[in-house]
């Protein structure tokens, strides 16, 4: 899978809207090479990884993955595919980062 960077000046403009009938914010990203759309639920993990590091004195890298969470599992409301922390160490998120940009 290519790697795509998009640097501030390539975000056009970010909508962020409930469309109709639904109860969930929606965000919308026009990039100078594509539209995207993302979920609430997406938004917030995105949102929760930037605090997680942001707010902490050390920290410097977090990983979301996708998990199904069985419905005896997870809360009212909340989506069947989650995003939650992996365990992988700060270290071992960075270095594969690193090597997926350098290739």
């Amino acid at each position: 899978m290519d790697v795509k960077v998009y640097r501030n000046e390539d975000v056009r403009k970010i909508t962020a809207f409930i469309p109709p009938g639904h109860r969930h914010v929606r965000i919308l990203l026009e990039l100078s090479d594509q539209i995207i759309v993302l979920q609430e639920a997406t938004v917030a993990a995105i949102v929760r990884a930037y605090i997680d590091i942001i707010t902490h004195p050390t920290r410097r890298a977090v990983e979301l993955v996708s998990r199904q969470v069985p419905s005896s599992e997870r809360k009212q409301g909340y989506a069947e595919f989650q995003l939650v922390e992996s365990n992988k160490t700060e270290e071992e998120i960075i270095r594969e980062v690193l090597e997926r940009l350098s290739s």
